[in-house]
């Protein structure tokens, strides 16, 4: 009999918290998947301080699922909602103005409370870099560092989806926008407050003016380093917040092949035109093992990124796989990097060299 979610509800019953309640009882479980007899799901902790005394409750509930006939890899994570709303009644977020123009601003801007503002670029979609930008953003909170992840693709916003979230953003005074935090990273989107299936159909002053207000109104607080995730091409959201903003400096991802490495190759253009910094190259969608027979494979090439950077005198960041777990985490709202395995590895290592590189 196949694992089924009525199961684990049954199995994490048993764990009983402080107060006599469970986790179920609660309601503290959040985006939970089981694909395969694998299973992932958050704790939703009613504050970050209770969350910080929680890690034993955790490491119990992901044993008591594991002990669970035919649970596979078991991958729990920990999560609190962002402060503002328990008490006192939350305005309101300012509504982002459809057909408003971006307020005159100086070049170069600082964030406040940012030390580092890293864009997540590539040339074209299909790449991963949206999944790169939400893993890395969580490997890097895994290593002890304050991260914020900003969702800058306003037509297809899938941070919310990727990270679990869906909760529209509070604000105390209706100019403030209060972000939301999941498995330990600070992020706004603005999926957050439309509807998921709502286009979004606006011109490039539109597209200037809601990036402008999601760096500038949102209450970031203190962060190491902000991930911007970037739409692909090289259009006006890039343009505004490379000459807007301060950025520390732009990855670029791309898969191997040669046609994903033309479009690469005109977002590395953009950024040397715009005076921004590329910080580095990953190549995303690297290697594929089959979970059947073990065998490895280069379905999109090999080593075309590495190459690339090679040819440009641009360091090189590193590999990351194409894998069908990557996928169902991150459609599940628990990116992979929040838990164990080859996949989190490869994105700690990847943040380790950004942290080690001083990027981060």
């Amino acid at each position: 009999m196949p694992l089924t979610k009525e199961d684990i509800h049954r199995a994490l019953e048993d764990i009983t918290l402080p107060d006599g309640g469970t986790l179920i009882s609660r309601d503290m479980i959040r985006a939970l998947g089981i694909a395969g007899g694998d299973v992932r799901f958050v704790i939703e902790a009613p504050t970050a301080e209770v969350a910080k005394m929680m890690e034993p409750l955790r490491k119990a509930a992901e044993a008591a699922v594991a002990r669970l006939p035919g649970a596979g890899t078991v991958q729990v994570s920990l999560t609190a909602p962002a402060p503002g709303g328990m008490g006192t009644k939350a305005k309101s977020p300012p509504s982002l103005k459809i057909g408003g123009h971006a307020k005159p601003q100086e070049d170069g801007q600082r964030v406040k409370g940012v030390a580092r503002i890293l864009a997540i670029g590539s040339g074209k979609g299909g790449v991963g870099k949206s999944t790169v930008s939400s893993n890395l953003a969580v490997a890097l909170a895994r290593q002890g560092r304050k991260v914020g992840l900003l969702d800058a693709d306003i037509y297809g916003p899938s941070q919310p989806r990727m990270m679990g979230v869906n909760k529209r953003p509070a604000s105390p005074d209706g100019k403030t926008i209060i972000p939301l935090k999941a498995h330990g990273v600070t992020m706004m989107s603005i999926g957050l407050m439309l509807a998921e299936d709502k286009a979004v159909v606006w011109r490039g002053p539109m597209l200037m003016g809601a990036l402008q207000q999601m760096l500038g109104q949102v209450e970031w607080g203190e962060l190491d380093v902000l991930l911007v995730d970037l739409p692909p091409g090289t259009g006006d959201v890039q343009l505004t917040l490379c000459t807007k903003t301060e950025l520390t400096g732009a990855v670029v991802v791309s898969t191997p092949q040669d046609v994903a490495l033309l479009d690469a190759r005109k977002a590395l253009d953009m950024f040397a035109s715009l005076k921004t910094p590329v910080l580095g190259l990953i190549e995303n969608m690297s290697t594929f093992t089959c979970p059947h027979c073990g065998g490895e494979s280069h379905p999109f090439g090999q080593g075309g990124v590495a190459s690339e950077a090679e040819r440009l005198g641009l360091p090189y960041l590193g590999a990351l796989p194409l894998d069908l777990d990557t996928r169902i985490a991150g459609d599940g709202g628990t990116p992979i990097a929040a838990g164990e395995g080859p996949v989190a590895d490869a994105f700690g290592a990847l943040a380790k060299r950004l942290i080690d590189g001083g990027m981060a």
